[in-house]
């Protein structure tokens, strides 16, 4: 029972956390406009993401543009791209092996291999949040450094975005998640009960039963 338990608030954490990390990896908020020195007042509000760029206007139209070539990219942009694909192919994969694996289901008769099947899905999970969270943290760091170096104009400053921040919490329920699915462990076949038999009465050489059973 406890271990169902378990299925079940590590699944729910994991399926929480993809549908986090695909939104963040959608959203054009990976980077955005900084406001500091005389950028303070602008006319415009620029956001840049993995897969386009969108202007909002002060009057609140926001244009957008999807990225014409690949490798026109930063590398950032680029391995954020690769990687975060793969997370998500990776979730996808992981929720149809702890399916699978599932006690609530019948795919798998033996309960020790659907243990099995459920930790290999926890740590298909594990691995995708690290390939989720080797972007996010690559990008935040060039953003930190960009924004601290004088060289680089103060237009083209970015701060990070609010995709960032999703793709942080999604990496952590995905890391607890997969955590809590390598923590199922198949449940046990002794009942707890053991049954004694009587030894069988034997008689006594002249025929009668030993007084010693009847004590």
């Amino acid at each position: 029972m406890a271990s169902a338990a378990l299925e079940i608030i590590g699944l729910t954490l994991c399926v929480f956390g993809t549908l986090l990390e695909m939104t963040a990896c959608g959203l054009p908020t990976w980077k955005v406009t900084a406001f500091i020195e005389a950028n303070i007042v602008v006319a415009q509000t620029i956001w840049d993401g993995l897969w386009m760029s969108c202007a909002v206007q002060s009057t609140g139209q926001m244009q957008c543009k999807m990225h014409d070539s690949m490798l026109a990219l930063n590398q950032d942009l680029q391995a954020a791209r690769a990687l975060t694909v793969i997370s998500s192919v990776m979730c996808v994969v992981g929720l149809l092996v702890v399916i699978a694996g599932a006690q609530c289901t019948n795919c798998i008769k033996t309960d020790g291999v659907k243990a099995r099947v459920v930790n290999v899905g926890g740590v298909i999970y594990i691995i995708s949040a690290i390939f989720m969270l080797v972007p996010l943290c690559w990008m935040a760091n060039n953003i930190i450094s960009d924004f601290y170096n004088p060289q680089v104009p103060a237009s083209q400053k970015r701060e990070i975005g609010a995709a960032l921040y999703i793709g942080w919490a999604a990496t952590a329920m995905l890391l607890i998640g997969g955590s809590v699915l390598c923590c199922s462990c198949p449940a046990s076949g002794n009942s707890g009960y053991s049954v004694k038999y009587a030894p069988n009465k034997r008689s006594t050489p002249n025929g009668d039963y030993d007084k010693r059973n009847y004590v």
